[in-house]
């Protein structure tokens, strides 16, 4: 079944590209703690990286500089494939986290390795950027990664908030980026945490 199952198609480039895209459909089984909006289940890694490249389209005119919305949407699509092997990290997992990048980056060699060399080059060099968050460009993809959660917990009654212990300041920390480029749309997030301790779902 499934890889074994494979048919060479006596060209290395594309049977590369073509088993890259079959490792990558491990992302539907990776789970994460946010639940989806009708509160059915927990969405998994492909699911979250879809609806943040989307949501690219939608909120660029909140960005206080240029973005490429193009390259942000790469980033979306790329960021989380190395969780295929690293796991998904909860946010709010002090412990998690304290060991996320190495695991994080010997995923990234395992995993882009497996493609011809110049597009593993540049897929990592997405992840990579995306990661630092310095770039107009990352910095949008990342204002997506986190709103896209926040979103969906102010809709689940604060799920991911309450399972984590979450106080106003693990959020706040958390969401800096949208308040640093996205202030406008930081106004919204801020009237949602008030809205979130009222209801107890954070400290």
């Amino acid at each position: 079944m499934a890889i074994n199952d494979f048919l060479c198609s006596n060209n290395l480039r594309l049977d590369q590209q073509l088993k890259f895209t079959a490792e990558i459909d491990k992302m539907t089984g990776v789970l994460r703690r946010t639940m989806l909006v009708d509160g059915s289940r927990r969405e998994n890694d492909a699911e979250h990286s879809w609806h943040i490249g989307v949501m690219t389209l939608l909120f660029k005119e909140y960005c206080v500089a240029p973005v490429d919305v193009e390259r942000a949407a790469k980033m979306c699509l790329v960021h989380d494939l190395i969780e295929i092997y690293a796991g998904d990290t909860f946010a709010y997992d002090p412990i998690g986290n304290k060991d996320k990048a190495e695991r994080e980056a010997a995923a990234a060699d395992k995993l882009f390795a497996q493609l011809p060399q110049e597009q593993g080059s540049e897929l990592r060099a997405l992840w990579e950027e995306f990661d630092a968050m310095q770039t107009n460009d990352a910095k949008y993809a990342a204002c997506m990664d986190r709103l896209q959660p926040f979103l969906h917990n102010t809709l689940t009654q604060g799920h991911t908030w309450v399972q984590g212990h979450t106080c106003r300041t693990d959020v706040e920390k958390r969401m800096a980026i949208v308040r640093e480029f996205m202030p406008e749309l930081y106004k919204w997030v801020d009237k949602n945490i008030d809205h979130a301790i009222e209801m107890g779902w954070v400290k």
